[in-house]
């Protein structure tokens, strides 16, 4: 991948301050609206049904996070999806959780058939879980029967191509290994650091910058699916080289967020680490 399209997503970031309605789970939220923020996003949050299209329609993006769920929240999630379906707008599906229980897992489905979902993002569980061929859950870890590894990457990146096609959107599988898959192409990223699991909200916050990335550059939501991703996970890469110590994953937190602001071009294009698959 040309390291200057890197570049360029952040950039359009940057001077475009798209503005992102995200429905997320209450666990995560300000670390989503702190990293929307740090990324040059912008974050608005609401899942009321009564108050949810009008949000979304002075959005570009829009964020369906199903980590917390409830009925309101479900509602809320179909009138916004509806919303931004008519606009065109981008829509980014988190489906935390899948296959954890039954109402996660159906939800997930229902929002995948009836919006045109934009980039779905979660590890292998969770995107397993939406092609029905998931092993069995850690709740919302990745089983490790499902991750990535150099030994099954070939065949995880198929899987991920493969379902790229069959929902017509961009497919994006999260962990030690990441996959970013389309119908026709695919990307493996191996940015990142283990103390990324430590805290709680990593991806959360990656699929609120994804749709940031996305909204900033519509013309090439691919490629603004792997800038975001590897941008990502070289921010925690200069956050673990900042610990010290004393440091714990309270510090950790604030250096990633740190990394995601401070966040350069001319850094995101030097350090990513992308092989076309």
């Amino acid at each position: 991948m040309d390291s200057k399209v890197l570049g360029l997503t952040l950039d359009n970031v940057r001077s475009q301050v798209p503005l992102v309605h995200c429905i997320t789970n209450y666990v995560t939220v300000n670390d989503c609206a702190n990293a929307l923020l740090a990324c040059g996003g912008s974050p608005i949050m609401s899942d009321e049904p009564e108050d949810v299209a009008d949000i979304t329609s002075i959005c570009g993006g829009l964020v369906l996070n199903i980590g917390t769920l409830n009925k309101r929240s479900i509602e809320g999630m179909h009138v916004a999806g509806a919303r931004a379906g008519e606009l065109g707008h981008t829509i980014v599906l988190d489906p935390v959780g899948a296959g954890a229980s039954a109402l996660r897992t159906k939800t997930a489905a229902d929002l995948i058939d009836t919006l045109p979902i934009t980039v779905v993002r979660g590890n292998m569980s969770e995107v397993k879980t939406i092609a029905g061929t998931a092993a069995a859950t850690r709740g919302v870890d990745v089983n490790p029967d499902d991750a990535v590894t150099e030994d099954n990457l070939a065949a995880s990146a198929s899987f991920a191509r493969e379902l790229a096609s069959k929902l017509g959107c961009v497919v994006a599988i999260t962990g030690a290994i990441d996959i970013v898959a389309s119908a026709d192409r695919t990307v493996a990223i191996r940015n990142g650091v283990a103390t990324m699991g430590k805290i709680t909200g990593t991806g959360c916050m990656l699929t609120c910058v994804v749709a940031a990335y996305a909204v900033a550059n519509p013309d090439d939501v691919f490629g603004a699916t792997v800038a975001a991703i590897a941008g990502h996970g070289l921010a925690g890469e200069v956050a673990a080289a900042r610990m010290t110590p004393a440091d714990g994953n309270g510090s950790f937190r604030t250096y990633l967020l740190d990394a995601i602001c401070n966040m350069t071009a001319e850094q995101l294009m030097a350090g990513a680490k992308i092989e076309e698959l």
